[in-house]
Parts: structure tokens; C-alpha cells; sequence
């Protein structure tokens, strides 16, 4: 960790632990996008990466001044709180290689989400939170044209590649403070839908386009199928607003939709990918070939998963890092952790999150004849959660992608019972 990194890393700590509510949110954020993972100590073989002090120390913060309340978790809380713990427990009876990653990946994923869950309280607030996050996205992406223009990574003086991911089409694609383009590109379209949400707000919507902007030269800086393809989907997801009040409709189209592909597709229905990939680029093939050989190999690892070495011979090349194949799948990352049920509990996560929304969209819409701006931030985190899911079936967050992530389901959660709770 370099005297730049260590500099930014105490101002956010302090702006987390002394600051409002709203403003540590804000320095948490700030630490996901100028601080990178080269900026780490490293003690008894354990990698503490810059975010992961911040961590520590909203963690702490919500503890000491008793900011969220343990007894009083709900549906989607405890459906979280049993995916990483079930994956843990089952990792690491299984195994005797990868335990301490394992420990520090369910550490991680629990201090984020509730650390987030007490700073998230009302709606203004994070409102104001995604109104202050374009000051951060701004210098930002001045930051992502330097790269592309030059091809040298500004973010290497704390702890970056010091040039891109290489070229595609004739452009480069961008990392910023990220280790994979995919990842840079996903942070775009998390935050696209929130805005197009808040796009909705008369006295928001100037500042709201802005932010759209933002999240699609970040989409572009990163020369990456998956984003797009994630765009793409957040795109038609708001187009489907028109059809809310028919969803039943729409997930019924859309399973048949699936079933009538698997059919007349000569290939299975996860080759997809492969097709996409010659309109949007990128590895379409190896997405869908890992979940076609995983599928073959279903007998290994079904149970309780299997050591990512047992892959190696899934594909002609093999990470070097893990020995084994390049799990680009977050579905199937728990698959091969600890199995079907861990699969499973994933699934059930997300499903809860959609249920929740759900039920508060229809419980502000039986208070109110008119469309309300919370309608529409609702809905955007909903379709949020489709982006994520796309990006899924392309990567796992191996970065410090998966901080925006619990960021973003810890909203979910606290705005459903902040809705419910003033509805009531």
C-alpha cells in the first residue's frame, strides 16, 4: 500500500466514521472507485485490500452507535445470512485448500451488506446519496478518457494495471480502478437504472440525465460485451413498465419464451451467449460451453461442490491463479463452492428481493391513484437486479464489484421496509 493509497484510504475512514449517515455511504463508495485492490497489506497470508478497512470501519461505526438493530432482520436478511453461511460451512468441510479465501469472501460480503443496511435509512437520503455520486462519477470518467486516449492507467499510482485490457474493434478497453473491463463496464450499468428512476423526479431530472450519461461512457470506456448486453436488458426492462400491471403476463411470455427456444434450438438454450456474442461482442462461446460441461459434470459436484482444480481439464486453458477453469458464472461459482443448494439459496435471494419489491410497488399503488416517484425508484432497483443477473451469466464479482452489489441489495431491503413502514 503506496503513501497516495493510505492517504485517501485514512480520509475515508474518517469521513466514515464521523460523518452522517449519508456522507459514509458516500466515502464507501468513493473507496470502490479510487481505490483499487493493489492497495493491500498482507499478514499471515491474509490479503487486506483498502476496501476491506473501510469495511471494517463502517462495521464498526454501526456497532458502536447502534445503527441498525440485529433482532429485527426480515426475509430477504435472513436468505442472505444463510447463502454465505451454508456456502462457508460446506467450503470448508469439503476442502483443505482455500479456507482462509472462503473465511475473508463471507466476512466481506457480511460486513458490506449490513454495514449498508443501517447507513440506507429513508428514500431522501439515498436520493441524495445518487445525486452526490455523479461528483464522484464525473472526475471519474476524465480519468477513463486519459486511459483510452493514452493507454496508460492513471489508477496505477494507487495500486492499478498500468495500461488497459488491450483493444477490441480498435478500442481499447478501459480498467480504471478495476482488474477486468467486464467489472468497469458493470459498474455503469448498476447505477443506470437507478438513474433512469430518478430521471422521474421533477426537481431531480437535470442532474438524473447527467448520470445516465455517466453510466453510459463508463459502459463505453469499457469495450465490453456484457455490459452492453446488460444495458440492453436494463433498457428493456424499463420498457416493461408500460406492462406493470401485467407481469404475470410478461414472466409467462418470457418462460415460454425459453421452453420454445430449447426446442427449436439445435443447441441448448444456454448457447445463447455464443449467439450474442457476434452482435455484441466478446467470449460468448466459453459462458456458454462452461455451463454446458458443468451440466455434463453435474454428478461431481452437485452435492457439496468440488476443488476448482478438479476443472482443469473443462476447457484447453486454465487460470493459472486457481489450476483450474475460468468459472465466468456467479450462478455456478456457488454451484462448485457447495452445490445445488447453495445454488439454490442464491436463487431464493434473488427471488425474496423481486417479492419484496413487489409487494411494496403494490402497496404504494394502492395509496395513491398517481404514479409516485417512489413507484419509479422501486422499479428501478427491480430492474437493477435483471442487469445483475445478465452480468452473472458473464462474470463473477471478483473485485470490488460485489461492494456495489451488497450496496445496492442492502437497498432493496431498507427502502421495501422503509415503504412499507410509511404506508402503513
Amino acid at each position: 500500500m503506496n503513501t497516495t493509497g493510505i492517504c485517501i484510504l485514512t480520509v475515508l475512514i474518517a469521513v466514515v466514521l464521523s460523518g452522517s449517515r449519508k456522507w459514509a455511504l458516500l466515502g464507501m463508495m468513493a473507496g470502490v472507485l479510487y481505490l483499487t485492490q493493489g492497495e493491500k497489506i498482507e499478514i499471515f497470508g491474509l490479503q487486506l485490500f483498502a476496501i476491506r478497512f473501510l469495511e471494517i470501519a463502517g462495521f464498526a461505526r454501526i456497532i458502536i452507535r447502534r445503527e441498525f438493530q440485529f433482532s429485527n432482520l426480515n426475509e430477504i436478511d435472513r436468505a442472505f445470512l444463510w447463502l454465505y453461511c451454508y456456502t462457508t460451512v460446506i467450503f470448508l468441510l469439503r476442502s483443505t485448500e482455500g479456507q482462509l479465501f472462503q473465511i475473508g469472501v463471507a466476512v466481506d460480503s457480511i460486513l458490506c451488506y449490513f454495514t449498508f443496511r443501517a447507513l440506507i435509512t429513508n428514500y431522501e437520503d439515498f436520493k441524495w446519496f445518487l445525486r452526490a455520486f455523479i461528483i464522484l462519477l464525473v472526475p471519474y470518467l476524465v480519468l477513463l478518457t486519459i486511459e483510452s486516449m493514452t493507454n496508460h492507467n492513471l489508477f496505477a499510482i494507487v495500486g492499478g494495471a498500468p495500461e488497459g485490457f488491450g483493444f477490441r474493434n480498435g478500442r481499447p478497453r478501459c480498467l480504471g480502478s478495476f482488474r477486468n473491463p467486464v467489472l468497469l463496464g458493470t459498474l455503469g450499468t448498476s447505477f443506470l437504472s437507478l438513474y433512469i428512476g430518478l430521471a422521474f423526479s421533477k426537481t431531480d431530472r437535470i442532474r438524473a440525465f447527467v448520470g445516465i450519461g455517466l453510466c453510459l461512457g463508463i459502459i463505453w470506456f469499457s469495450n465490453s460485451g456484457g455490459p452492453v448486453t446488460a444495458a440492453a436488458v436494463v433498457m428493456v426492462g424499463w420498457a416493461v413498465w408500460f406492462l406493470r400491471m401485467k407481469m404475470r403476463l410478461v414472466i409467462n411470455s418470457i418462460v415460454g419464451l425459453i421452453v420454445l427456444l430449447s426446442v427449436f434450438m439445435k443447441a441448448p438454450v444456454w448457447y445463447l451467449p455464443a449467439k450474442l456474442t457476434s452482435i455484441v461482442g466478446g467470449h460468448g462461446w466459453h459462458r456458454s460451453y462452461l455451463m454446458d460441461i458443468a451440466f455434463r459434470n453435474l454428478d461431481k459436484w452437485w452435492l457439496a461442490g468440488i476443488p476448482i482444480v478438479e476443472t482443469k481439464d473443462w476447457f484447453p486453458y486454465v487460470i493459472e491463479v486457481t489450476g483450474g477453469a475460468d468459472i465466468t458464472n456467479q450462478f455456478l461459482a456457488f454451484g462448485l463452492r457447495a452445490g445445488l443448494i447453495a445454488i439454490a439459496l442464491f436463487i431464493l435471494l434473488l427471488i425474496r428481493s423481486f417479492s419484496s419489491l413487489g409487494k411494496e410497488l403494490a402497496t404504494v399503488r394502492s395509496k395513491s391513484a398517481q404514479i409516485s416517484e417512489t413507484e419509479f425508484m422501486l422499479w428501478g432497483l427491480g430492474v437493477m437486479v435483471c442487469g445483475h443477473i445478465t452480468t452473472w451469466l458473464g462474470i463473477t464479482y471478483f473485485d470490488q464489484m460485489y461492494v456495489i452489489w451488497f450496496m445496492q441489495l442492502a437497498a432493496i431491503t431498507s427502502l421495501s421496509k422503509i415503504c412499507q413502514d410509511s404506508f402503513r
